[in-house]
């Protein structure tokens, strides 16, 4: 009887502790990738050991995050199904709205018919680059929807992708093919470029502001953000044949003086999943850009202080919460790192309510 007691005993301390261990398991987060510093420097914004958390998955193609501070959570896009996703602490994600990017009543026939880059006006409404209607809305605060830029000099837009405010109201875009069924041999296309645009605030009683092209040089132009001061307008290109990212001055009227190139990531692709995508900027001028294999971290000059190495197509990023919290969409993924940087959005007007 002892040798049994002693077996049964035995056996419920191994199940306690196989218990314990799948417990602690549970509540460890899941992670992904590596965080690679390439300068000192990097260590300032992303300290050592931090890890690249996976908030959630199963996505088609998850794009376009933006945190909401006024009810603290993530609003992003899943491409593919034609969602804007919701994410907020201890209850995960849900469907925020549905068939904001193509509203049509025919099948969508390309593979990205929902809505890409979202953004917050100066009201705190949500602003939506929609591939499959080819148009960038508001959502208004009681749900209605308004056309903010649909045609430039009377040509339907490609498919707005990314977009970014800047102080005095004007909407910076940019408008690749990724959005048409066929790309850039749909038979819809009407534009003969893939532009970079101002959208201007509308003016005596118009409906729509004036739609300005600042620049075609730009084969794919993909992901768009400002510098603190306004002076600088960074784009990503997201050709595989150059995976740039450049740097425009922004002069005093809003248009663009000539381009730099910032940084070139074409010997990586192939090598690590993705392109250049979208990307943000902290409040002392990093860009922390979505590009092959993860972020790149970028002084305003162009160089590498570290990389966030998701190894996953990886397609842009947000920083929310505390301001310092990274938030990536990553293919299928939704992931966080926290940084001691600070993102621009949390000194502008539009997101400091």
């Amino acid at each position: 009887m002892k040798q049994k007691s002693t077996c049964w005993v035995g056996l419920l301390t191994m199940f306690l502790s196989v218990c314990a261990m799948s417990n602690a398991s549970s509540q460890t987060p899941k992670t992904l990738g590596e965080i690679v510093s390439k300068d000192p420097a990097f260590e300032k914004l992303v300290p050592n050991g931090t890890k690249i958390e996976v908030l959630a998955d199963g996505f088609d193609w998850s794009e376009g995050p933006v945190w909401i501070p006024s009810n603290q959570h993530l609003l992003f896009s899943d491409i593919p199904r034609n969602h804007i996703v919701r994410w907020k602490e201890d209850q995960g994600t849900s469907i925020f709205l549905e068939r904001i990017g193509y509203t049509g009543n025919a099948p969508f026939t390309g593979p990205e018919p929902g809505t890409n880059g979202l953004t917050l006006d100066a009201e705190g409404r949500l602003v939506a680059c929609c591939h499959g209607d080819r148009v960038v809305k508001r959502i208004e605060k009681d749900g209605s929807i308004v056309i903010l830029a649909d045609k430039f000099e009377g040509k339907r837009l490609n498919s707005p992708n990314d977009l970014v405010y800047h102080s005095n109201g004007s909407l910076y875009f940019t408008d690749p093919p990724y959005g048409l069924p066929q790309r850039e041999n749909d038979p819809g296309r009407e534009l003969d470029w893939f532009g970079v645009y101002r959208l201007d605030p509308p003016a005596n009683g118009a409906k729509q502001g004036k739609l300005t092209l600042l620049t075609k040089e730009m084969t794919r132009p993909n992901g768009i953000a400002l510098s603190p001061d306004e002076k600088t307008l960074y784009v990503a290109q997201s050709d595989p044949a150059a995976a740039i990212w450049k740097a425009f001055p922004v002069n005093e009227d809003g248009t663009l003086g000539k381009s730099r190139l910032l940084y070139d990531a074409t010997d990586a692709v192939g090598k690590r999943p993705g392109l250049p995508d979208g990307l943000k900027v902290d409040q002392d001028g990093h860009i922390w850009a979505t590009g092959p294999g993860g972020i790149y971290v970028f002084t305003p000059e162009g160089k590498l202080l570290g990389n966030l190495w998701t190894n996953e197509r990886t397609a842009n990023c947000a920083f929310g919460a505390d301001g310092s919290t990274l938030y990536i969409t990553a293919d299928d993924y939704l992931c966080r790192v926290t940084t001691n940087a600070r993102g621009t959005n949390y000194s502008r007007a539009p997101y400091a309510k």
